[in-house]
């Protein structure tokens, strides 16, 4: 297989979610350049337009307009689909809110926690009302907040992006402080607009500023390509057996990026250049060879910046030489599907050798061809995964569904035609 040509990931989907949500509290016409239309943004917007908002259709391509300004009240319930992102965030939102909604998502999405968020709302003065546990579809009901302090036990930029929100739109002071740092998107587009945010560490202080939002103009925003999704190209490329592939306007936030770092330690060959500031984002070009791959140690304190690319990097390291192992990755089992678990199962179905430790994933790299059935029970990140698996020569490798793709990267098939060929 060869690889060549240049390509543009998918608009990032972190950042697509938090500028459409952001746009919404804000008076004026909003645009939102380069936005990730996949299922999970289209599920954001659809919240969004239940809720009051004016937000244009999502098209490939195409820029989408948001008319912020004052929320209602929804008689439906907001279905969040299969988008942590959006349930989580939303809540966040909808804390300060003077109404009830109720949220619900798919069977993947209701089976996911939610009290990691809620009860810290709860003690904000938001009225949280459960119906099955913990998890969706549940109740919310805003009000006047306090102030928070909160210490999360494990970094999710969901939950303190959630928080922060709430702070935000109640006018109120609110610490979050994490055991590492997890994503900063949230901080890095509040600090660019001018909120009274600080960022310590792994510590994010947001300062009580009840009239913010109200003097904050319209945004005017680009979104950066998706690292997670320029990951897939990366694996494809470093799995070829001659070209060179570029991957240009990818996001490059450092705390995206943990995967590249352990790339190079495997011994891949991927240059960034052209870096540029697009909004409080870093953003550049990367450009990536075929590579012999080795095996490496992938610590607990690197997986926050490369969560999303467990997936990606286990089927990587599943050709390369030695044994890899993944560190306290226990949080793969609460993600759209239970990752850990399947991951090994999948990789021994195609004929590598894979384990689960506790909560570590140990993956023993072979040069056989990949052949058997996959298993991705919906999940976009292992059905991306493995589709780069499936192009290795001599592989047979057969998913159990495609579709799940256009959670995130609905063209990928598309593009991994176009910048590969036989050699």
């Amino acid at each position: 297989m060869k690889v060549r040509g240049a390509v543009r990931p998918p608009g990032d989907k972190s950042i697509t979610h938090r500028a459409l949500m952001v746009a919404s509290l804000v008076s004026g016409e909003s645009v939102v350049r380069h936005p990730l239309t996949s299922v999970d943004a289209r599920s954001t917007a659809a919240c969004l337009r239940a809720l009051g908002i004016a937000v244009g259709p999502l098209k490939p391509g195409a820029a989408v307009q948001v008319r912020g300004g004052a929320w209602r009240a929804s008689s439906r319930t907001l279905h969040c689909g299969n988008s942590g992102t959006t349930a989580r965030l939303l809540l966040g939102l909808l804390a300060a809110r003077p109404f009830e909604a109720r949220l619900s998502g798919d069977a993947s999405l209701r089976r996911r926690p939610m009290r990691r968020v809620t009860v810290p709302l709860g003690q904000m003065g938001a009225e949280v009302r459960e119906e099955r546990g913990d998890g969706l579809p549940l109740r919310i009901r805003g009000g006047r907040l306090g102030p928070l302090d909160w210490t999360l036990p494990v970094a999710t930029a969901q939950v303190k992006s959630a928080l922060l929100f709430a702070g935000l739109v109640g006018g109120v002071a609110v610490t979050v402080r994490e055991p590492v740092r997890s994503r900063d998107h949230t901080e890095r587009m509040l600090r660019a607009l001018g909120a009274p945010l600080t960022v310590r560490g792994a510590t994010a202080a947001l300062a009580a500023a009840p009239g913010w939002l109200a003097d904050c103009p319209p945004l005017d925003w680009t979104v950066a390509g998706d690292a997670s999704s320029a990951a897939f190209l990366v694996a494809a490329a470093l799995l070829a057996e001659s070209g060179e592939l570029r991957i240009v306007d990818v996001g490059l936030n450092p705390t995206r990026t943990g995967f590249l770092a352990v790339l190079a330690r495997m011994g891949a060959s991927v240059e960034r250049d052209a870096v540029r500031d697009q909004c409080g984002e870093p953003m550049g070009d990367l450009t990536v060879r075929p590579s012999p791959l080795h095996a490496t140690d992938v610590t607990a304190g690197e997986i926050p910046s490369l969560v999303d690319e467990v997936p990606v990097l286990a089927v990587l390291a599943s050709r390369a030489a030695g044994e890899t192992v993944f560190r306290e990755v226990g949080e793969l089992r609460v993600k759209e599907s239970d990752r850990l678990r399947l991951l090994a199962e999948n990789l021994r179905a195609v004929g590598a050798a894979a384990e689960v430790s506790g909560n570590d994933l140990r993956v023993v790299g072979g040069e056989r061809p990949p052949r058997g059935r996959v298993d991705t029970a919906g999940d976009h990140r292992l059905a991306l995964a493995f589709s780069v698996l499936a192009r290795l020569p001599g592989a047979r490798v057969e998913l159990s569904e495609h579709a799940s793709m256009g959670v995130s990267y609905p063209g990928f098939l598309d593009d991994l035609d176009r910048i590969t060929a036989d050699v």
